[in-house]
């Protein structure tokens, strides 16, 4: 169980205290605010987040107002923890590329995993935008890709900054993957050779017949020694408990012990370019 869940099973558990200190069933809590019963027990039971306004209507019929201010503060750091991807855009895809860049700036070390995609800090401009139009098509966010490419762009000049350290790894798969036009795909793998040769970034292809220590599960991306990212279909998921990040370290150290760097990394993906039709 992730520190997600255990977070958002506890504030569900707060939340029953203060309804049975009430003298209130379940029933009789949701039909004063005029909710499913079931909402009751999803709450309770860590199956739903609760909103603002569900967390201050909760304390009014429980007549615990005084409750509000903690159990608000518990709800946002979950939020920060499990934050959905349709809040996330709100603001627009330019605004959540501004907040990446903000986590790229406070590390000294990222260490980044990648089953499917090329990394954000690694992509070319017309590959980026095929990824970030996937915002708009699936959350409804708004349509500010031009801008929000320019600022991925802006992203990546942290690369080139001697104080920071990457460590990148790839699947073969995630060079193959049509995820773009072929002449996209064909001048992104172009720029991750020319990436591979800078002097601060570790760039490692794991092969399809190189032998997996551990399952290529999800990508996910490590900064420094504190927080791990991590991208699901409907959320960015935020781990910073000790114990997390020392798993994730542990699996990105097994990945990264089966990969390809330097010039067997590069014949990887040469390899695929010359395999790439061009359109």
């Amino acid at each position: 169980m992730t520190q997600v869940h255990k977070a958002r099973e506890a504030l569900g558990r707060r939340l029953r205290e203060l309804r049975k200190d009430a003298g209130l069933t379940g029933r009789q809590l949701a039909e004063s605010l005029a909710w499913p019963p079931s909402k009751v027990s999803k709450l309770e039971n860590g199956r739903q987040t609760p909103t603002d306004a569900d967390i201050v209507g909760w304390v009014r019929a429980t007549g615990r107002e005084g409750e509000a201010e903690a159990l608000l503060a518990a709800l946002h750091t979950l939020e920060v923890q499990h934050a959905d991807w349709r809040r996330q855009f709100r603001g627009g895809l330019k605004a959540h590329q501004n907040e990446l860049a903000a986590y790229d700036a406070r590390a000294g070390l990222i260490r980044a995993f990648e089953a499917t995609v090329v990394p954000g800090l690694l992509q070319t401009d017309e590959y980026a935008r095929g990824r970030l139009a996937q915002g708009v098509e699936l959350f409804g966010a708004p349509d500010d890709i031009d801008e929000a490419v320019r600022a991925r762009t802006r992203r990546q000049e942290i690369l080139y900054r001697r104080d920071k350290k990457f460590h990148f790894v790839l699947t073969e798969a995630a060079l193959r993957f049509r995820l773009c036009p072929p002449d996209v795909m064909l001048g992104q793998l172009d720029r991750l050779i020319a990436i591979s040769a800078l002097p601060n970034v570790r760039l490692g292809v794991i092969g399809f017949d190189d032998l997996y220590g551990v399952a290529p599960w999800h990508g996910f991306w490590i900064f420094d020694r504190e927080r791990v990212v991590v991208e699901t279909y409907s959320a960015e998921l935020n781990l910073a408990q000790p114990a997390e990040v020392a798993l994730y370290e542990g699996v990105f150290d097994r990945l990264a012990a089966v990969a390809s760097y330097g010039r067997a990394a590069r014949a990887v993906v040469t390899r695929v370019i010359d395999e790439t039709p061009s359109s």
